[in-house]
């Protein structure tokens, strides 16, 4: 649409008293220039002016400002990628979980023995470290200011994935109260927890029992009958290995929950399924550190991460190990990157303990990677893959036990479009750089971006979030649960 021409006024009376004015002080400025020194100095302002302008066309000045433009390269890769969050959607990009009958979750009104009464003893649920900080906050830990948020960050223990998926699921939007509209029963029971406390339990009787009590109590419930507990799913924070007491081989100090026939019956979701007994274990995440309440938190670390400058084109976070296979091949890694000069190492030995242990500095060291090293640790898997995954951090799995084989609800069945592999007795693990060098940019950028899309689904929300508007870890496994009962009921 164009506008009409507007056709100025007459000038008023007063507006031409103005004018004349205006003219007669012009007139009388023109009328003083006849005195020498003023045209003297008239014409020493119009030869600068004229030097001044010529100056200014044969050298214009940058509008570019340099500090920023050097804090930007430090700190990104794509400067495309600057303006994303000018951008930002005001509704939630990402799937929202709905809650249909078939998804309908009961959680068991356990005694405080097998939950919540456990923590009153914090400082002994772990035979190596006081877990009283690391239970604070329904299992987040401690705030972590230095990282963002301190509503969203914390220094979230590797082993506590029970608490928190424990009271992620009392608040969720599927949960019912009603056991007789359930189609999923969960068991929260903090397993986990008391196995580490009872490590050191010569008496197995002893180490056993509240597993057992746990059982009794689950068989003498009403709703346990209904399906012999094929409907019933446990949550742990520990590897399968400390539940699975072997009857022929050395005491680590595990219990036999997971061998008691009755726990059979049930799903039992863990951080680390046995992958060869385990038909009824399924793969959990373990916890990191980003625990956020709405999606606009998710998006922002997305973004974020996406514009990491990452200098090391691969790093290595771990210390030896103890036996001789761990040992040859954590070694032969430590030595990998200490050579290389596009490695960053951060060594978890004695020296470099400390900062192994500081979210902070794991998380830099990551988000200035392009891959991440996960060799196996005390057990197959790691807390540092959904580290390296938080970071945008491409993971190098050197065994398929370390995640292909254990999270199959979370990761893309195609392994190639997040990660790299590497058979850790081949030629090619003694030269991982050249190995990561053969890489494109191109596929890396791909790699990287399913990472991106991965973070959601592997991060734990906070638990007193009630509208996320995304779908967290628990989301995906209340639906897979609910896929899986179904296809075994039918």
């Amino acid at each position: 649409m164009f506008s009409r021409k507007q056709i100025s006024p007459p000038n008023t009376p007063l507006e031409e008293e103005k004018d004349k004015y205006y003219y007669s002080k012009y007139k009388e400025t023109q009328f003083s220039l006849n005195n020498p020194n003023l045209k003297f100095a008239a014409l020493v302002f119009i030869f600068l002016s004229s030097w001044l302008l010529l100056l200014l066309f044969w050298f214009p000045p940058k509008t570019t400002n340099n500090v920023a433009v050097l804090h930007l390269a430090h700190k990104t890769e794509n400067a495309e990628t600057i303006n994303l969050a000018a951008a930002a959607p005001t509704k939630s990009p990402f799937k929202v979980p709905t809650c249909d009958p078939s998804v309908a979750v009961y959680v068991y009104p356990l005694p405080p023995k097998f939950n919540t009464g456990l923590l009153s003893r914090c400082k002994t649920l772990n035979v190596y470290t006081d877990m009283c900080p690391h239970v604070a906050n329904r299992g987040l830990g401690q705030p972590l200011p230095k990282l963002g948020s301190p509503a969203a960050w914390f220094a979230t223990h590797q082993f506590i994935a029970e608490m928190i998926f424990h009271a992620r699921v009392e608040n969720h939007p599927c949960r019912t109260l009603d056991p007789a509209r359930a189609a999923l029963f969960y068991v929260p029971f903090y397993g986990g927890l008391h196995a580490s406390s009872m490590f050191k339990e010569a008496n197995l009787t002893a180490r056993d029992e509240l597993a057992v009590n746990l059982v009794d109590h689950l068989q003498a419930q009403p709703w346990w009958g209904r399906n012999s507990g094929r409907d019933h799913f446990i949550a742990l924070g520990r590897t399968a290995w400390d539940f699975m007491r072997a009857t022929d081989g050395p005491d680590f100090g595990a219990n036999s929950l997971l061998n008691l026939p009755a726990v059979k019956n049930m799903s039992v979701l863990t951080v680390e399924r046995h992958p060869w007994q385990g038909s009824n274990h399924y793969g959990i995440p373990y916890p990191s550190y980003f625990h956020p309440s709405t999606w606009q938190e998710i998006l922002t670390w997305q973004n974020k991460v996406r514009e990491m400058y990452r200098p090391n084109l691969f790093s290595f976070i771990g210390g030896p190990r103890k036996g001789l296979e761990k040992a040859a091949i954590r070694n032969e890694f430590i030595r990998q990157c200490g050579e290389s000069t596009r490695c960053f190492l951060m060594n978890c030995g004695p020296s470099g303990a400390s900062k192994c242990h500081e979210p902070s500095e794991v998380l830099k060291v990551m988000t200035e990677s392009t891959f991440c090293l996960q060799a196996p640790g005390d057990s197959f898997t790691r807390r540092s893959t959904f580290d390296s995954v938080l970071a945008g951090c491409i993971p190098v799995f050197f065994s398929p036990h370390t995640a292909y084989t254990q999270y199959k609800w979370f990761l893309p069945e195609e392994v190639k479009t997040y990660s790299v592999y590497i058979d850790e007795k081949s030629p090619a693990s003694r030269k991982i750089e050249d190995e990561l060098l053969k890489i494109s940019g191109e596929k890396v950028k791909a790699m990287r971006e399913k990472l991106v899309d991965l973070i959601p689904s592997l991060t734990y929300a906070h638990p007193n979030a009630t509208d996320v508007g995304f779908g967290d870890a628990v989301d995906v496994t209340l639906a897979s649960l609910a896929n899986h009962l179904s296809e075994m009921m039918n």
